[in-house]
C-alpha cells in the first residue's frame, strides 16, 4: 500500500512536470530580450566602426586564448561547430539561427543569422560584432534583440527532452496502475524520484512535502539535463549563462514568497528574543539575507560551477595549441598530457552535472522549508511550563 501511495504521487508529480516547464520556458523567453545601446552618432565613428580592428595585420596568426574560450562558451546569435581554415577564406560549419530585432525608429527586421556571413558583412543596417557575439546598429539607433539564439534552442530541446520522456513514463503508469512492476525507463526514474522526495523533500518540507515535489522535480531534471547537454561537443553552455540561473533562482523566490507564512515574516522583520536597538542592525542583514542573498546564492553556484568547468576544459585543450606555439615538437609532446586530462576532467564535469542540480535542488528546498516552517516556539514553552 506504501508502494502504491508513493508511485501515485510520483505520477501527479510527473504529470505537474508539463505545467511546470511550460512556466520556466515562459519566463525564460524574457531572460533573452537585451537592450542594445551602441554609441550615439555626434560625427564620430559608431562603436561597430571603432572595433575595425587598426592591428588586424599584428594579431593575424596569433592564438587568441580569451577569444576562442569565450567563443566556445558564450550565447550565438548560429549554432557554431566548428571552422576549417583561418580568417575570411575560412569555412564555417553552423546552423544559422532566427534574429528578431525590433527598433522603436527602423522597425522589426527578421531574418536569418547568415546574413552576417559570421559578422564579416552588415546587413540591413545592423552588424554582428564578433568579439562579443551581439548584434550593433550602424546608424546608433536602439532596438530590442529578441533573437533565438543558441541558448534558446538548446533550451527549447531540453525541455522537448524532458516533455517525451516523462510524458512516455506517466502514460506507463496510466495504462499499467501502480500495481505492476515499472519496466524501461521507469526503472530509471523511479530511484530518482524516491531520492529526492526521501532526502530533500521529506526532511526540509515534512507534511508539505508532495506539495512541492513537482517543482523540486522539474528544476532537478531540467538542471540535470541542460548541464549534460552542455557537454557534448558544440553544445550550449545554457546552465552557465547567469541569466539563465538567475530566472530558475527568481523561480524559487517566488514560490518561496508566495507560500511563506507569518512567522517568517516576523522573524526578519521583529527577530524574538533580541533587544531593540540589536533590532536595528539585525532586521537589515535578515531583510538582505532572505530577500537577496539567498536566490543570488543559488544563481552564482550554478553558473560559477559550470562556467568553470567549461573554461577548464577548454583551457586544457588550449595548452597544446599554446605549447605548439612555440615549438611544435613541445605541442606534439603536450598533447599526451592535455587529452588524457581533459577526458579525466569531462567525466568529473558528468558527476558535477548531477551534484550541481541536487545542491540547487536540495537548497530551494530548504529555503523554500524555512519560509513555511510552523512556530513551535509556544508549544515548547508550554512543554517546558508543564514539566
Amino acid at each position: 500500500m506504501h508502494a502504491n501511495s508513493i508511485r501515485g504521487m510520483r505520477l501527479r508529480s510527473l504529470q505537474s512536470l508539463k505545467v511546470i516547464a511550460v512556466a520556466i520556458l515562459v519566463m525564460f523567453s524574457y531572460t533573452q530580450v537585451s537592450f542594445a545601446n551602441p554609441a550615439q552618432h555626434d560625427g564620430e565613428t559608431t562603436a561597430v566602426e571603432a572595433e575595425v580592428a587598426p592591428h588586424a595585420e599584428e594579431t593575424e596568426g596569433k592564438l587568441d586564448i580569451k577569444g576562442e574560450i569565450f567563443g566556445h562558451i558564450r550565447d550565438s546569435h548560429d549554432w557554431h561547430f566548428f571552422s576549417i581554415g583561418e580568417g575570411h577564406e575560412a569555412t564555417h560549419v553552423s546552423i544559422p539561427l532566427p534574429v528578431i530585432l525590433v527598433n522603436p525608429t527602423n522597425g522589426t527586421k527578421v531574418f536569418m543569422s547568415s546574413a552576417f556571413h559570421h559578422g564579416h558583412e552588415p546587413y540591413e543596417g545592423y552588424q554582428l560584432n564578433t568579439k562579443n557575439g551581439k548584434i550593433e546598429s550602424l546608424d546608433g539607433s536602439d532596438f530590442y534583440d529578441i533573437s533565438i539564439t543558441k541558448n534558446v534552442v538548446s533550451m527549447l530541446l531540453s525541455l522537448l527532452i524532458l516533455w517525451f520522456l516523462m510524458t512516455g513514463v506517466a502514460k506507463k503508469y496510466k495504462k499499467n496502475g501502480t500495481n505492476v512492476a515499472p519496466t524501461g525507463f521507469q526503472n530509471a526514474l523511479e530511484p530518482i524520484i524516491g531520492f529526492i522526495q526521501e532526502t530533500v523533500a521529506k526532511p526540509f518540507l515534512g507534511k508539505q512535502a508532495n506539495k512541492y515535489m513537482p517543482l523540486l522535480l522539474t528544476l532537478f531534471f531540467f538542471i540535470w539535463t541542460n548541464n549534460l547537454l552542455g557537454l557534448i561537443p558544440g553544445g550550449a553552455n545554457l546552465t552557465g549563462n547567469i541569466a539563465v540561473t538567475l530566472v530558475l533562482a527568481l523561480v524559487f523566490f517566488v514560490v518561496m514568497l508566495f507560500n511563506s507564512n507569518k512567522y517568517f515574516w516576523g522573524h526578519i522583520f521583529n527577530p524574538p528574543g533580541v533587544p531593540g536597538w540589536v533590532k536595528v542592525i539585525l532586521v537589515p542583514i535578515e531583510i538582505l539575507s532572505n530577500l537577496l542573498i539567498k536566490p543570488a546564492a543559488l544563481a552564482i553556484r550554478l553558473f560559477a560551477n559550470i562556467f568553470a568547468g567549461h573554461t577548464i576544459i577548454l583551457s586544457i585543450i588550449l595548452l597544446i595549441f599554446i605549447f605548439a606555439g612555440l615549438s611544435k615538437i613541445a605541442g606534439a609532446a603536450f598533447v599526451f598530457v592535455s587529452v588524457p586530462f581533459a577526458i579525466f576532467m569531462f567525466f568529473l564535469e558528468l558527476l558535477v552535472a548531477a551534484i550541481q542540480a541536487f545542491i540547487f535542488t536540495n537548497l530551494t528546498a530548504v529555503f523554500i522549508g524555512q519560509a513555511i516552517e510552523e512556530h513551535h516556539h509556544d508549544e515548547a514553552h508550554e512543554e517546558s511550563h508543564a514539566h
